[in-house]
């Protein structure tokens, strides 16, 4: 039996250490993107060309969070915060950084208002207001080295599990932290697992959702690139819960960086016999495999899920019978979200009392959310249940770039709603969202400017909601079929009056009569843009006009001379040629050159076109 205390005290000396300076380089997708590989790389070429070996280490992280900032590099001890860092960068930051011992000012993260330069990353803001629980090793550590999890108390909540608390214990513990599912639909999770326990049979299964297809949501993702041994215990620490033997990730195959860390994280714990065989010598026998899914929305349901997994099409089917009584194989299974497994780890070791502490009344602990859309600091974010979207949004988010007014933030994925600026104070939790027309969902935020057509952001959510229905309930797969042509048709200048009538009625058909989540909430924007900007829709279909000049069909491709400033912005933009302008004149745009990209709209900052 592996002893974690040993295996921690030499990790902490590795990774907490005052003898050596730590570079920790993001590596989660998006920072990928943005050119972290060759970042690292150079730095390790730069420090070996130095002969800093053995004063410098340079460590791949997982997602760190800020990801409008990327590649990121983040120095320990001390955190000093780098954005924007890349390879060309590195001979001047080991110059200043670790030879001078000087942060490099140019590229420290810069206060917005006063652009001073915050060097530590705890002062930043959008770090600042968060409280870290599923998210507390982002950053922190290398996800595929198993070491450095248990130098933060890694797997000393299944220790505990598996060898001082008996099922019921477990499941009590869970019942008193209030911790709701995190996937979106909020059930109580500790609610759901003593369901399970009590199903008769000797068979069952856990299983894991990470089949996060909501656009603009990237949750799930980040954690299982930052710190997947946290689910991995989750899942173990339920299996104890509910006497399974088995356990799933249902994982979507266009997640190939967050399956091969899964993979390397499973095969470590193996190796430790933290999964197989009579896990930590306690007679408990557990193990996990990744089932990739195919990129179906509807699979993230989970009888749907359940349904794949068994090589079947993935299709819901009805409830009752619940998965806790007859779920994969008929047998009784428990299935909680990536988020929801990342929390439960840390609620055995601290207690439920500690994690219900924070919170609202009705939805406790804290919640993980993507920020995306018209806003500063896109990226991963966890704030304590009860944070207004306003907190959520200026404060750690930054605001609405290019001086542009808020118009909207959609909350819940595209079965979410809209929700207008009359309702940023609200706070955020199951209830309270619900009251405003909008859904918790798994986490999605996406903001919207003034620039934004409610119409056709109904329109697009539509677009994806009907393309994503399975087809096996009527209602979802005529009724989303019929609402997305009526949206089209109304942003296409074609609308009628009765139109908005038939939106209303057929929306809340669907809400009533489809057969699972996808269905029931795929009316939600249609719905809350209805109700907060209903004379949008008016404009759409009585004077055929777009407020916010987006609908193509709607505009004239014209220049207001009383409002143009004369700057040729749109002249020196459009790729067509087809705009005409002199120095004190206003531009023109010819007709039968237009192609209607709508570039001149985005780089007129005085809203001259029409």
């Amino acid at each position: 039996m592996i002893d974690l205390m040993t295996i921690k005290e030499k990790a902490v000396q590795e990774l907490e250490s005052d003898h050596f300076i730590r570079l920790m380089v993001c590596g989660g997708t998006g920072c990928h993107a943005t050119g972290s590989i060759p970042l690292k790389a150079a730095l390790e070429a730069e420090i070996e060309q130095r002969g800093l070996q053995q004063k410098v280490r340079v460590i791949e992280t997982g997602c760190n969070g800020f990801c409008a900032m990327g590649p990121i590099l983040v120095v320990q001890p001390g955190g000093i915060f780098y954005q924007k860092v890349h390879a060309a960068d590195v001979p001047e930051l080991i110059e200043q950084q670790i030879v001078a011992g000087k942060p490099l000012e140019r590229l420290l993260y810069k206060d917005p208002a006063t652009k001073k330069p915050i060097p530590f990353m705890h002062d930043i803001p959008f770090f600042a207001h968060q409280t870290a629980i599923a998210l507390r090793n982002k950053g922190m550590i290398d996800p595929e080295n198993i070491e450095h999890y248990i130098a933060r108390d890694g797997y000393f909540g299944t220790a505990k599990a598996l060898l001082q608390m008996e099922p019921a214990d477990i499941i009590a513990e869970v019942k008193a932290s209030g911790l709701r599912g995190r996937g979106g639909a909020g059930f109580p999770t500790g609610v759901k697992w003593d369901f399970a326990s009590k199903s008769e049979g000797t068979v069952k299964y856990v299983l894991c959702n990470a089949d996060e297809g909501d656009p603009g949501a990237f949750m799930d993702r980040s954690i299982l690139e930052a710190d997947p041994h946290a689910v991995l215990e989750g899942m173990i620490i339920a299996s104890k819960a509910i006497g399974a033997h088995q356990g799933y990730i249902y994982a979507r195959t266009e997640y190939p960086l967050a399956i091969r860390r899964l993979e390397i994280a499973i095969r470590q714990a193996r190796e430790l016999g933290l999964l197989g065989r009579n896990l930590l010598g306690s007679g408990h026998d557990f193990d996990i495999e990744i089932y990739q899914g195919a990129g179906a929305f509807v699979c993230g349901e989970e009888t749907a899920l359940m349904r794949s997994i068994e090589g079947k099409r993935g299709m819901p089917r009805p409830r009752p019978p619940f998965p806790a009584h007859k779920g994969l194989w008929e047998k009784p299974t428990i299935l909680n979200n990536v988020e929801t497994f990342a929390n439960i780890a840390q609620i055995i070791v601290n207690g439920g009392a500690w994690y219900a502490s924070m919170g609202t009344a009705t939805s406790k602990g804290t919640k993980v959310f993507a920020l995306s859309g018209d806003i500063y600091n896109i990226g991963l974010v966890e704030v304590p249940m009860g944070t207004t979207l306003r907190k959520l949004i200026y404060d750690i988010g930054g605001g609405i770039p290019n001086k542009k007014k808020f118009k909207a933030v959609q909350l819940g994925g595209p079965s979410g709603g809209c929700v207008p600026e009359a309702y940023l104070d609200t706070p955020i939790d199951y209830e309270e969202i619900a009251k405003v027309g909008a859904i918790m969902g798994s986490g999605g935020v996406i903001v919207m400017n003034q620039n934004t057509c409610m119409v056709d952001m109904a329109r697009f959510f539509m677009d994806f909601i009907q393309d994503e229905s399975c087809g096996k309930c009527t209602p979802c797969r005529e009724g989303t079929r019929r609402l997305l042509e009526i949206l089209k048709k109304i942003c296409a200048g074609e609308g009628e009056p009765e139109d908005i009538e038939k939106l209303e009625a057929l929306s809340e058909t669907i809400k009533e009569t489809a057969l699972c989540g996808l269905g029931q909430t795929g009316p939600n924007p249609v719905l809350s843009t209805l109700r907060y900007f209903k004379e949008e829709y008016y404009a759409h279909i009585h004077e055929k006009r777009c407020p916010a000049k987006r609908c193509v069909a709607l505009l004239k491709f014209e220049v207001d001379p009383n409002v143009c400033t004369q700057c040729g912005s749109c002249f020196r933009s459009c790729p067509a040629q087809a705009i005409t302008w002199e120095k004190k004149q206003p531009a023109t745009i010819d007709k039968s050159k237009c192609i209607q990209c709508m570039t001149c709209f985005e780089k007129c900052k005085f809203d001259a076109i029409f």
